[in-house]
């Protein structure tokens, strides 16, 4: 069995380009992933920094500003929908709080994986059940399809990791909770954000948020609290709505039409924030890419960086190693360990800077959001923006496109 017969486990960001990567350099691959297609809409993910610059050796970068949201920056409301805090979308020279590129995760995902076709070979609708390595490939059993072997194994299937729990152990070893829970869904109800990304705060630490989708009327909306560990269902989405709603009952400002918008929205997602933190990203002949092995947690807005740049970086070590995974994987770790330590490293305040408990907590942040583009703020907030870009991405031949 030859290392370049690769097995990815993942079919979001991480994974699809990882594939276009190994794909040109010369390496046969699959994708197995659990939605029956690839998952559409979303929420909007940066592209900033040198996911960026990723992006743009793929030859993608001029489609993926074809398809970004048009938004005039982020701010902040009370409950009268009165705007205490802004921050333009130009500032910082475009990679603040909302950076140039801000495109939907789901189209995202789908310029990637169109990238990879017709050349890799997707199984949809299946996951990973059981991996079995052997000195010379890993035999991998599926919830559908039957057995097979490959040289290489690769989770990029995000934090709840399938292929890190069968490798490296159970998931409370490795995620770091932060007290934070969040559900993002679409809306419809014609509000009125004015192209801004708005955002508001009511005591408890609650956060409730809209922005402009990409479509007319639409709207990406998130709700999210602060709170200690819950138990749920992951698979029960009514329990996990009523979860939301109960929390969100008496909230202000635009928050009762965004909890109508979640009862009947067919793409409501809802997790709990947590980092993913591990001494090594592989065993033998697995390896972790992405969300799976070092998810940084929406708050950083370093997450789409850290798994386009892994992609690249793992699929060039690889190369560069002609297929010796024992090398390649300690390059992968030791190339990307400094931008991953740096990216994790949470905005000032963390969790309680997003979702301040009271009242007090809030006017404070609204008072330093209005001083951002003033020191000591801003040197801060452009110390945090600036980690998007803090790695020198090694020229690998892997005959990537200009564009």
């Amino acid at each position: 069995m030859s290392n370049n017969e690769v097995l990815i486990c993942g079919a979001g960001i991480a994974g699809p380009a990882l594939a276009y990567w190994l794909r040109r350099a010369g390496s046969s691959v699959t994708i197995v992933e659990r939605a029956p297609e690839p998952r559409p809409g979303g929420q909007a993910v940066d592209l900033r920094g040198a996911g960026r610059t990723v992006v743009e050796r793929m030859g993608l970068l001029n489609r993926a500003r074809a398809e970004s949201l048009d938004q005039r920056g982020l701010a902040f409301v009370d409950a009268s929908g009165r705007i205490t805090a802004r921050m333009p979308a130009d500032g910082f020279g475009g990679e603040g709080f909302v950076s140039e590129i801000e495109i939907l995760r789901g189209d995202l995902a789908r310029l990637l994986y169109e990238a990879t076709l017709p050349d890799t070979e997707y199984l949809f609708d299946d996951t990973v059940t059981g991996i079995d390595q052997d000195a010379d490939a890993v035999t991998v059993t599926f919830e559908n399809a039957a057995p097979r072997r490959f040289g290489l194994v690769v989770g990029a299937d995000g934090p709840h990791s399938v292929v890190r729990a069968l490798t490296f152990g159970p998931e409370q070893e490795f995620v770091r909770p932060l007290g934070l829970y969040t559900s993002w869904f679409t809306a419809t109800d014609d509000l009125e954000l004015d192209g801004w990304y708005l955002m508001h705060n009511a005591p408890g630490g609650l956060v409730a948020s809209a922005r402009p989708g990409r479509l007319p009327g639409e709207v990406k909306a998130g709700l999210s609290f602060r709170s200690t560990p819950i138990t749920y269902d992951r698979r029960d989405v009514d329990a996990q709505r009523e979860l939301v709603a109960q929390r969100f009952a008496d909230t202000g400002w635009e928050t009762p039409r965004l909890l109508r918008a979640m009862r009947t929205a067919p793409d409501f997602f809802f997790d709990s924030m947590g980092q993913v933190r591990l001494d090594h990203w592989s065993r033998g002949r697995v390896v972790l890419l992405g969300d799976a092995g070092y998810c940084a947690t929406p708050l950083t807005g370093l997450g789409t960086s850290l798994a386009l740049v892994g992609a690249y970086v793992l699929a060039g070590e690889l190369a560069a190693a002609r297929g010796d995974h024992h090398v390649a994987f300690g390059r992968y770790d030791e190339v990307m360990r400094p931008y991953v330590s740096q990216a994790q490293q949470l905005p000032p305040g963390g969790a309680s800077g997003y979702a301040p408990a009271g009242r007090l907590g809030i006017r404070l942040r609204d008072l330093s959001m209005r001083q951002m583009t003033r020191w000591p703020v801003r040197n801060l907030l452009a110390a945090q923006f600036a980690k998007a870009g803090d790695i020198a991405l090694p020229p690998y031949d892997l005959a990537a496109d200009a564009g």
